[in-house]
């Protein structure tokens, strides 16, 4: 019970790595607020099963690229836990094409919501960290960011973006006791990779050293060592997980 008497938002809850990080913060103590934009389905029963857990549990639908709807789920989360001390961007969206096909709307779309959608959801919970000298913001990004993509140049562009985003956030925060890390992860078992057609997921496995995809509690237990007393002196950093796979 390493986050007993912390609270959480997590961002994009509502499946795959969202789902996973916010059942292991619970295992681990924390009261979560489950944000979703339109998978209100899976989002509820998210958060029965998080009561069914014994831990605490709201149900937040924001669209993360709007910074006034950012700004009211983060009111609603300190309205029903008093305070909020753990943040976890992990809504993301893809919009693949190659360069020469991806019109504007595709790359805005990508942008404001892997990109803007961090700015606004911490610029609107990072006030009450300060307040009370502790945070923690884990931003996902990929391993794409870090190697680029053949068709996902939008994709790649906006995960960059993050992990420059959250080694800059925490040199500023670093002695205000709030941590600012973020988790790329390579390709994980979720509804993303298991669209891709046979052929190309065959492909994939064959680049990764340990040839397997990774599982999302894989990154959900990652996410929990840096949020807990565990990764204390761990900010400014890009943990990887990606089965070896490297650029």
């Amino acid at each position: 019970m390493r986050l007993e008497g912390r609270t959480a938002l997590v961002t994009g809850a509502s499946r795959g790595i969202g789902r996973a990080i916010a059942l292991a913060l619970v295992a681990e103590g924390a009261d979560v607020a489950v944000n979703y934009l339109c998978n209100e389905t899976p989002a509820k029963q998210l958060v029965k099963d998080i009561l069914e857990l014994g831990r605490q549990a709201i149900l937040v639908q924001a669209d993360v690229s709007d910074y006034l709807e950012a700004s009211r789920m983060a009111q609603e989360v300190s309205a029903a836990f008093g305070h909020l001390d753990i943040l976890v961007n992990n809504a993301g969206v893809t919009s693949d094409t190659t360069f020469r096909k991806m019109d504007q709307a595709s790359w805005r779309k990508v942008l404001t919501t892997n990109l803007d959608g961090v700015f606004n959801c911490t610029k609107v919970c990072l006030d009450g960290m300060l307040a009370q000298q502790w945070g923690r913001v884990v931003n996902i990004t990929s391993v794409i960011g870090q190697m680029g993509n053949f068709g996902q140049a939008n994709y790649a562009a906006s995960k960059a973006g993050v992990a420059a985003f959250t080694k800059s956030l925490a040199k500023e925060v670093a002695a205000k006791g709030i941590t600012v890390n973020a988790i790329a992860p390579g390709f994980i078992s979720t509804e993303m990779v298991d669209i891709i057609p046979e052929e190309i997921r065959a492909k994939l496995l064959a680049q990764i050293p340990m040839r397997r995809f990774g599982r999302p509690d894989e990154v959900a237990r990652a996410c929990v060592y840096l949020c807990s007393s565990d990764g204390d002196y761990i900010t400014g950093s890009e943990l990887q997980i990606n089965g070896g796979l490297y650029m």
